[in-house]
Parts: structure tokens; sequence; C-alpha cells
């Protein structure tokens, strides 16, 4: 069964379609990489999984369970629930400028879960190691580099155990230079089977780590498959104006 199930999203600001009837699954694992030109809609999917858009039409499932169907939302309850399979790394960090490193990681669980103190220091300690950043815990955002803030924003959403991991366009507001240190930690979490949905403009990272690649246009999904064979024979004109533009800037 799909992890994330979408039939027929759509999403509209007055006259504008943002998304146009969407309809496309995830599998557990799949590392799905979302490519496409500034202004296709790609965010605005991605935040309609996770309910930071409305949607104005369509169903999404997660793990089977209904968070909309046919434009009805479910319960603000059930809603909650569902939400709590799936972490959220924005482009821009988002993270507290007033708590530390560790107070970042450690807020949600203890207030959203109720976690003890001990459990809760314990999971963000190892987290912190695993992106390696064990020596900034007692540090302030505004102390880090960009490369450093993105990898708290990555360690503070998996402190919810998420299923599914969602990340904006997470390389986007770096520096070249500190583009890598995030890629290698996602790379890390797709080899560890982490379910990901990546909205991207970082083509080597979609070629190498997804193993499925949608490309996005005008709000539709133009074309979807393995990337060997997106990126190798695109089917439609759209996707190879986009590929060879993004070759040519490259």
């Amino acid at each position: 069964m799909a992890i994330i199930e979408v039939t027929n999203l759509s999403k509209s600001y007055g006259e504008l379609d943002v998304l146009k009837q969407m309809s496309f699954q995830v599998e557990k694992n799949d590392v799905v990489a979302v490519i496409g030109p500034s202004g296709s809609g790609k965010s605005t999917m991605l935040r309609s999984l996770v309910h930071l858009e409305q949607i104005n039409g369509g169903t999404i499932r997660v793990a089977g369970e209904v968070l909309v169907q046919d434009g009805s939302y479910s319960k603000p309850n059930e809603i909650k629930r569902i939400m709590s399979k799936m972490g959220m790394v924005f482009q821009h960090f988002n993270l507290f400028p007033h708590l530390t490193v560790r107070e970042n990681l450690e807020l949600a669980p203890k207030i959203v879960k109720g976690e003890s103190t001990a459990e809760v220091r314990k999971r963000c300690l190892e987290l912190l190691d695993k992106v390696g950043l064990s020596s900034r815990a007692s540090e302030y955002p505004a102390k880090l580099s960009g490369g450093q803030k993105q990898r708290v924003a990555i360690a503070r959403a998996l402190m919810m155990n998420p299923d599914i991991l969602l990340f904006d366009e997470p390389t986007s507001a770096l520096d070249p230079e500190l583009t890598g240190e995030v890629l290698q930690v996602m790379k890390r979490l797709a080899e560890e089977h982490m379910t990901m949905i990546v909205v991207t403009h970082e083509m080597g990272f979609a070629r190498e780590v997804a193993n499925r690649v949608m490309f996005m246009d005008k709000g539709e999904i133009v074309e979807a498959g393995p990337p060997e064979q997106l990126f190798t024979n695109p089917q439609f004109d759209r996707t190879k104006a986009f590929l060879n533009l993004g070759l040519a800037q490259q």
C-alpha cells in the first residue's frame, strides 16, 4: 500500500489555478525528487500534504488514513494525528532564534508528545551526532552557518520520529559550498530507507539519490519515472526543454 496517495489535487488562488488535478503515489522507502521551473506549484503541492495549504479539491491519504477526501477535510484531531506521521524541512530553516540548538530539537517532543526530558535529551544528542553537530548543542542559531542551521532543522524534524520527511528546496538558501554538507545528510537518510519527498533544483541529487523523479510545470505533473529514464530519455518537450536549460546553466 502506498504511504501517500494523492488523487485529483487542485488548488487555486482566485482565478489562478496553482495545482491542476494532480495525482501520484509515494511508496514506503521511496525518495521522490520533485523538479520543475519556479512557479510550477512544487512547494504548494508539498505544503498541501502537511496541511499548510488548504486545497480546493481532491483527496490525500497518508498511510491509508484520509487527510482530505474530495475537498472535505477530516476532523482536527484526526488531521493532527495524520500530520504527526510527517516531518517538514523548510527552505529558510525556521529555527527559533531565542532557543539553543538543543532547545530547538527538544521543544516539540516535550510539548506535543509529552515525552520525558531524559528520553528527549538522549534522542536529541543522538540526532545531533547523526548530522555532525554534537559540539553545537548549546549554540544559538545566529552562531551557525546556513548549512549548519539546515542540518539542525533536519535533526529537529527527525525528533518527532516521522514516517515521511518532506523537504522544500532545502539547499536553495545556501551558498554552494554549504550545499554539499546538507545533501550528504539527506543521502544518508535515503540509505537508511527514510521515505522522502524532496522539492529541489539539485539535479545531481535527484539523479543519484532519488528512485523516482516528478517533473512539474504549470501546476501539473508532466512526467514521472526513474531518474535514469527521465534524465536520459524524457518523453515530453517541456521536460526536455527544462533539463536542457538546467544542464546549460551548470
